[in-house]
């Protein structure tokens, strides 16, 4: 098969061992969407060791993978990193490891593109790191949530990475302003959650006894006049738990616009309170390689900051 000029073989390294196809060739094909990643796959212009592959293969060390000129059109092209995206991403990593980086998330920053989501922070990090051959997100945080977001930089370090959230060892701390007085004594709030679709195909989740088991720690932290600051520990990791189950406990969180309610609204807007009011505050893990405990911790952005001072005068 006669080869173009502009088609690469690239060899896999040790650090992109058991990594998937598609995974690989999105950090590789820098720009370039999850859809046309898997349309060339599909359609066999992407070649492992001379052989078609589907986009879920896994990669061993040595593989040689064919990876065809990308021919982008403007419509389909992720979004190239702006000057200020670029700066706000080098300014937020909090620390950074051997094999692993957390990240302080702007809100309303999505952790990856698609649904009409040109750039995520995954696609842009991509972009702006480019010294990085493997970079995948550990966890996820909501849209408009802020805070500690942690990354792989490694195959093995995300393996490691996974294992840890799937046993319970990693901790993650958030502060969120919710309505109304939280009592002290409520200090957990279990409800099987269900997750759906809306008419336009927006994704929510609602309480329901069909649903998948979900826990979250609540503890007070703060009490005012009519709101609370309150630290919540999700114990399950699913959808939307800590809106949902706050919200389900008579407190939604203040600036929610899907789980909200009309008191709520309200109470932001009298605080000015413009958005969801919800941090990733710390993130504890072993650390990969060593087994070390790292902590890292968010500093409240400034915004929400001047929103608890406002409800401390008011107190």
């Amino acid at each position: 098969m006669a080869e173009g000029r502009d088609v690469q073989w690239v060899e896999v390294t040790e650090g992109q061992v058991g990594q998937r196809v598609d995974n690989f060739l999105l950090t590789r094909m820098k720009g370039a969407p999850r859809a046309l990643i898997y349309r060339i796959v599909r359609k066999g212009e992407v070649r492992v060791n001379k052989k078609r592959v589907k986009a879920d293969t896994r990669l061993a060390l040595g593989d040689l993978v064919r990876i065809p000129p990308l021919r982008l059109t403007p419509r389909e092209a992720v979004r190239e990193v702006s000057d200020n995206l670029r700066n706000l991403l080098a300014g937020s990593v909090l620390v950074e490891g051997r094999d692993w980086l957390v990240i302080n998330k702007p809100s309303g920053l999505a952790v990856h593109g698609g649904s009409g989501v040109k750039i995520g922070l995954i696609e842009a990090l991509r972009q702006v790191r480019e010294d990085l051959d493997f970079l995948e997100l550990v966890h996820r945080l909501d849209r408009d949530t802020s805070g500690c977001l942690l990354l792989a930089k490694s195959r093995p370090a995300l393996l490691a990475l996974n294992e840890s959230l799937k046993q319970h060892r990693m901790d993650k701390q958030y502060l969120a302003l919710v309505a109304g007085r939280w009592p002290a004594r409520r200090d957990f709030v279990s409800a099987r959650l269900d997750r759906f679709e809306l008419g336009n195909g927006e994704r929510r989740v609602r309480v329901d006894t069909a649903g998948k088991v979900a826990r979250t720690r609540f503890a007070v932290r703060e009490t005012f006049d009519k709101v609370t600051l309150v630290e919540a520990e999700p114990v399950t990791g699913r959808t939307h738990q800590i809106r949902v189950h706050a919200a389900h406990a008579g407190h939604p969180l203040l600036g929610d616009d899907k789980y909200g309610s009309r008191e709520s609204q309200r109470l932001a807007a009298g605080l000015g309170v413009s958005r969801l009011f919800l941090h990733a505050a710390s993130l504890t893990f072993p650390e990969p390689t060593s087994g070390r405990p790292v902590q890292i911790k968010a500093p409240l952005p400034d915004d929400l900051e001047a929103a608890l001072a406002r409800a401390r005068h008011a107190r």
